[in-house]
């Protein structure tokens, strides 16, 4: 029998990795005595069974009850972001706006159906990856000229469709999470390493249209140094960009989708480019007496042409904190990578 492993309604990570009560109060103890926090009752998060949601106002035609979803879980998991102000509302079972409806569509047939019947009833339509937003863009909290909400959740459209691996491309479905697209393309000796902090959960889709960066901040920083073309559904058509491996030729359309957080269109698929999966890595930690210090190697490092894969200063602060660093330290973490030769250098 497979399980599906469910996310957490109120915050980050799975139901299954929610520690106990007790382990989060030992846990509050060494965070009070770092920190200096004085002492206090540590709340537990509101059950799913104990959240109470405004009715729907919304009911899908049966031609797509088998896609949408009203029930509780469904509705509060798609409510919020991931952002702490999210979180800690989620966590004491504050759902001001739920959506009324949150639709899992398997393929674009699914999805413009969906838009049409969003379109015929006035409900807006909420494009909704990994849920990681920190920034307010999924919450269904919208002005009254809405007949209601159908969040979209993209995550049926996880597949990596296509691979060109002569001039190492891939065209990958928007719904697929970092690590599942990374576990496809390693079925073909490739790779995308683009890592956002919010890898695990995150999706294709959502780097597009937020315009992410990732911690392998040099060469490539953000979503745009790799992708070639995207493919959108909008409510009038599909919006597709041509492939190309780069153009001159004026401003480049992708932009139109790439940060477009969603109001274009809902991203259906893209071809980003790939890399060749590192055989050889090198990796060190190097300690500063302080942030200034650090930031003056970064400084030189980045003007070297070395082009470390991973170059991250901790100030003094967050170092200590993680036990990353002694007190008072700065901690840069610096690794690099290639596909064909060693780095002992």
């Amino acid at each position: 029998m497979v399980t599906t492993r469910r996310r957490k309604h109120w915050g980050w990570g799975f139901e299954d990795e929610q520690p106990s009560h007790a382990e989060v109060e030992r846990a509050a103890a060494g965070i009070r005595d770092h920190l200096g926090f004085g002492a206090g009752e540590v709340e537990r998060f509101v059950a799913l069974e104990d959240v109470e949601l405004p009715p729907p106002r919304l009911r899908p035609p049966a031609s797509l009850a088998d896609v949408c979803s009203a029930d509780t879980y469904e509705r509060a998991a798609h409510a919020y972001g991931r952002s702490y102000r999210d979180v800690v509302r989620a966590f004491r079972g504050r759902f001001d706006h739920p959506p009324d409806v949150v639709a899992h569509p398997a393929d674009e047939a699914e999805l413009e159906r969906l838009l049409t019947w969003c379109a015929d009833q006035n409900a807006a339509a909420i494009p909704f990856g990994g849920g990681t937003s920190v920034v307010g863009g999924v919450e269904p909290a919208l002005s009254g000229e809405y007949a209601g909400t159908v969040t979209i959740d993209l995550k049926r459209l996880d597949r990596v469709l296509d691979v060109d691996s002569v001039s190492r491309a891939a065209r990958i479905q928007a719904g697929a999470t970092g690590p599942g697209l990374e576990a496809q393309l390693k079925e073909h000796g490739l790779t995308l390493r683009h890592y956002p902090q919010s890898f695990e959960f995150s999706t294709l889709g959502g780097w597009i249209a937020t315009r992410s960066g990732g911690h392998f901040a040099t060469l490539h920083t953000h979503i745009d140094d790799f992708v070639e073309s995207v493919r959108a559904l909008t409510p009038s058509g599909v919006w597709e960009s041509r492939r190309l491996p780069g153009s001159g030729a004026g401003p480049s359309p992708d932009r139109l989708l790439i940060g477009s957080e969603g109001i274009l269109g809902v991203i259906t698929e893209a071809w980003v480019r790939v890399h060749a999966a590192p055989r050889f890595k090198a990796s060190a930690g190097v300690l500063f007496p302080g942030f200034g210090e650090g930031a003056r190697a970064v400084r030189a490092l980045g003007q070297s042409g070395l082009h470390p894969s991973n170059c991250r200063l901790l100030d003094p602060g967050e170092a200590a904190f993680t036990g990353a660093a002694p007190e008072g330290r700065a901690l840069l973490v610096l690794g690099f990578e290639s596909a064909d030769h060693p780095l002992d250098a």
